[in-house]
């Protein structure tokens, strides 16, 4: 498996930070020259349009912040 794959497929944690702010990342921006940019869900959205036609993937982790645990 290449560095480049293991990093599509590698989820998001806290230490993430979001290229544009700092604040926690949930959508990694694959490029098709190879690189990477980490966005928080709101920079996300605002640069989605700007980004499409440079972009070979997006792994998007935006649910988890909705996703709310369940407590016993």
């Amino acid at each position: 498996m290449t560095e480049q794959m293991i990093l599509e497929t590698t989820p998001l944690n806290a230490v993430d930070r979001c290229d544009r702010c700092g604040a926690q990342a949930y959508v990694r921006a694959v490029l098709l020259s190879g690189g990477e940019l980490l966005f928080c869900g709101h920079h996300a959205k605002e640069y989605a349009g700007k980004l499409k036609p440079v972009l070979s993937h997006i792994h998007d982790e935006t649910q988890k912040l909705v996703d709310v645990p369940s407590v016993n």
